[in-house]
């Protein structure tokens, strides 16, 4: 399933994100950017706009990895989830050449990293999309946003504390959407649990067989190749990676992964079972002789499916033009399906099974992709992130620790079987939620 940081690989940048821990040296001075480097970034306007000098403006590298077309094609994703842009916001240096501008756009900021060329001409060499953060300016204002969107939608921020999780604000908070790769965090329980149990190591390696995977790093990959339990999480959890989660859920055993459904608090665990793969879910959506099959079946026959016609379909045969089409596949009936309050108990238990030094190795594995911009994530001490998306769904679930100490989890869903979501709109407003919700300082 894709991921929710839909905008931030479309734009190439060689600069890595901004570490969420602030730093223990004294404040630096500001730094001053150059005069040709401010030159550079007011021309993004015109840029964004479809106007302007495309090749003038980006260096031969940088449109070596991202046509005009494929820019294009960005800056209307932008104006379509954002409005349309209405100003250049600021500008901070983090050197004379790079740094981050805040871009107005009639419903959101946007925030981008660039980078120039301090020699020749001075051209543009990366450029990221970092996040989209929400004009709302109250909690308030964010919850009528998300109510107002079109299909269904559903929330909760939780407090979390020795007990039971404490709900602050909910909407729909015990309706079950399709929550795309948000699924992925219960295939990590029980890894955590695993690991915790002894019963394996974060350095286990596992030796790949050669079966054929959906797309990701792993895809390919000959018979006898080996990665890490650490390295197979890691790239499930930051970016997603569909064939690294279905190595690990082959690994683990689907069996056990079920069994981690009521004990993380997934209120209805019958309707995630048969626990499916990426690849599966893949081959169902698209093949209809085979998903006619599978809904018409009880829980053994899907099982005995999945053994047999599923696995016997090559993944060559799932027709991705459907995906990339748009609308909505099967949303209610082939997918993963939890509600709000759900995810707030699945980070619940995450939370209490990582505590201690045993735990720094699965926060690190679910804090790799805070999910939200540096802005949002900056007022937080500790930002642990899964989201999912596929058309007409989307899903973002925050485990958040405020700097004073307390815990909490923001969750949300926005699904619409009828058309697809605006995924930045959904995006901006969860990261304005998780600003506005920290605690004060």
């Amino acid at each position: 399933m894709r991921t929710t940081a839909i905008l931030a690989p479309l734009l190439a940048c060689a600069t890595p994100c901004l570490a969420q821990t602030a730093p223990t040296a004294p404040a630096a001075a500001p730094v001053q950017a150059d005069k040709a480097f401010r030159d550079r970034v007011n021309q993004l306007p015109d840029l964004l706009n479809g106007k302007g000098d495309y090749d003038a403006a980006f260096a031969d590298g940088f449109r070596a990895q991202v046509s005009k077309a494929q820019f294009d094609a960005v800056s209307k994703q932008l104006q379509a989830s954002a409005g349309p842009y209405s100003d250049l916001q600021r500008l901070e240096a983090t050197t004379p050449w790079s740094g981050i501008v805040t871009v107005e756009y009639r419903d959101a900021l946007v925030s981008m990293r660039i980078s120039v060329d301090p020699a020749g001409d001075h051209r543009i060499i990366g450029l990221l999309v970092q996040g989209m953060t929400a004009r709302e300016t109250t909690l308030d204002a964010v919850e009528a946003a998300l109510k107002a969107l079109h299909g269904r939608s559903g929330y909760a921020l939780a407090r979390l504390g020795d007990g039971a999780p404490q709900l602050l604000r909910q909407h729909h908070a015990d309706h079950a959407f399709a929550i795309g790769s948000e699924f992925k965090l219960v295939i990590l329980a029980e890894l955590i649990r695993a690991t915790n149990a002894g019963e394996r190591r974060w350095d286990d390696l596992v030796t790949f067989d050669g079966s054929a995977l959906p797309g990701g790093g792993y895809r390919g990959k000959p018979a006898g190749s080996k990665a890490s339990l650490r390295e197979l999480a890691t790239q499930m959890i930051s970016i997603s990676d569909n064939s690294a989660t279905d190595i690990l859920l082959a690994t683990l055993g689907r069996e056990k992964v079920e069994a981690m459904l009521p004990v993380v608090g997934i209120a209805d665990p019958a309707r995630n079972r048969p626990f499916l793969g990426t690849g599966e879910v893949f081959k169902l959506k698209t093949i209809p002789a085979l998903r006619d099959r599978y809904l018409a079946a009880d829980e053994t026959g899907r099982r005995a499916l999945l053994e047999g016609a599923v696995a016997a379909t090559p993944i060559t045969q799932v027709n991705g033009a459907l995906f990339a089409a748009g609308k909505p596949l099967s949303i209610d009936t082939l997918e993963w399906f939890e509600t709000p309050a759900d995810c707030v108990r699945v980070m619940d238990w995450i939370r209490r099974n990582t505590e201690g030094p045993a735990g720094k190795d699965a926060r690190a594995v679910l804090s790799k992709n805070p999910g939200i911009p540096p802005l949002a994530a900056g007022k937080w001490q500790f930002v642990g992130y899964k989201g999912g998306s596929e058309p007409g769904v989307i899903a973002m679930t925050l485990l958040l620790q405020g700097k004073d100490g307390g815990w909490y989890v923001l969750s949300a869903r926005w699904n619409d079987t009828a058309q697809d979501v605006e995924q930045g709109r959904f995006a901006g407003l969860v990261g304005k939620a998780a600003e506005l919700a920290a605690p004060p300082q």
